[in-house]
């Protein structure tokens, strides 16, 4: 066989093509196209206090945040590019599949041995600044279990690419279709499944929020089944809301530790979380994912020649954890890229639903200051980790509508 089959050329490129597709159609890549350009200012919203905590912050958190992804990024090198991943699993016993079901286990046990004094670092300088309110049973309690469901979710891809390159020659093909319906399944259950693995979840009371959140949905067009309130402060300080899920498990959920802002703030930031919804946007990001996974299977059947050992065997587990880690970490400045602008829209919805840039600016202040966000990030931080504008980006936005809307 070749090392670039034509069939998996040719599906590699469409897959390619309908990602840039879905990226170009469906990212509002001009949302306040016209509107007067107001550059944003942290100096104008935020005291020399609240910069200084802001800058004092992310350098606490920078050097445990860039070591951790420099280790990801070099274990998953060694992995791909050196024979000791494929050295170290040689003396697992036991049947192919359990070779690669342990083989998983024990990689990632090796790299999160390496990484836990970084995550014990950074959550030292989460408690030094306010934001954690765990002690460490319960960091180590949350940390497992998110290790443990990511171990779970690459056992599960490990597994059926060592099958299937086991019974088929072009092996890429179920391998595609079964990624994108993994994404597809993935996105579909984790509100019901694992958001409750890491918070309790109660239905708000019957009371004036609940009522106005509810008739926000109502006016925004968006079917909510429930406002739910999470226990986030058993583990942080900082606010935030979503709305999670699908059809009948569509649902608002605040953070416990947001109850006590301004109820206006509140309808705001649950008017940007329906803007989501409204858009579709997990949807489509479900889509553009689901689409990743298929084009990074195909693309693993491309470069798997490069490697001595076929992908049939057990041992191969490490080659294919490497490639997952870094496809991970390369495709994360686009989808930050995308992302950004898909914020930007939430927030214009929240303002064309509200109507009130005042509380808006407001808001975002309260949540900068509370969550201590990055309020002037280096071009390599907002790349590599911003998702959303930054909270002077976002106020700047704001007046820039205040503006336009203006007579």
């Amino acid at each position: 066989m070749s090392w670039l089959d034509r069939r998996a050329g040719i599906a590699l490129a469409l897959l390619g093509a309908a990602i840039v597709a879905v990226v170009a159609l469906t990212t509002p890549w001009a949302t306040m196209r016209g509107a007067p350009a107001v550059p944003p200012d942290p100096s104008l919203d935020f005291t020399a206090a609240e910069i200084a905590r802001s800058r004092a912050f992310d350098a606490a958190t920078s050097v445990p945040s860039y070591l951790s992804l420099g280790l990801t990024v070099l274990f998953a090198g060694v992995l791909v590019a050196t024979p000791w991943g494929a050295r170290m699993l040689a003396g697992l016993k036991g049947p192919w599949w359990l070779r690669v079901l342990l083989g998983v286990v024990v990689l990632t046990a090796v790299v999160e041995l390496l990484r836990w004094p970084l995550g014990v670092w950074f959550e030292g300088e989460l408690r030094e600044f306010g934001l954690s309110t765990q002690n460490w049973a319960s960091w180590t309690g949350d940390r497992l279990k998110s290790i443990g469901v990511r171990t779970a979710i690459t056992a599960i891809m490990v597994l059926a690419v060592v099958a299937l390159a086991r019974r088929f020659a072009r092996w890429w093909i179920p391998a595609a279709v079964g990624a994108f319906m993994l994404t597809v399944g993935a996105s579909f259950v984790y509100p019901v499944v694992f958001e409750p693995v890491f918070n309790d979840f109660r239905s708000m009371p019957a009371g004036q929020l609940r009522t106005d959140l509810l008739e926000l949905a109502e006016r925004a067009d968006v079917p909510v089944e429930d406002v739910l309130v999470a226990d986030a402060s058993r583990r942080t300080t900082a606010l935030n809301a979503y709305v999670s899920g699908f059809g009948a498990t569509r649902r608002i959920v605040v953070y416990d530790t947001l109850l006590a802002a301004p109820e206006k703030e509140v309808e705001l930031i649950i008017a940007h979380e329906l803007g989501h919804a409204k858009y579709d946007d997990v949807l489509h990001g479900t889509l553009l994912g689901a689409l990743g996974a298929g084009f990074g299977a195909v693309l693993l059947f491309c470069v798997a020649p490069l490697w001595k050992r076929p992908l049939s065997e057990p041992v191969a587990t490490a080659a294919i954890m490497g490639f997952l880690s870094l496809a991970t970490v390369l495709s994360g400045p686009g989808q930050n890229l995308v992302s950004r602008h898909i914020e930007a829209r939430a927030d214009l919805h929240a303002l064309d639903l509200t109507r009130d840039p005042r509380t808006f600016v407001a808001m975002q202040k309260r949540l900068a200051i509370t969550n201590i966000s990055d309020l002037s990030p280096d071009v390599v931080e907002y790349v590599l980790y911003a998702s959303h504008p930054t909270a002077p980006q976002r106020i700047a936005m704001a007046r820039s509508w205040e503006l336009m809307k203006a007579p």
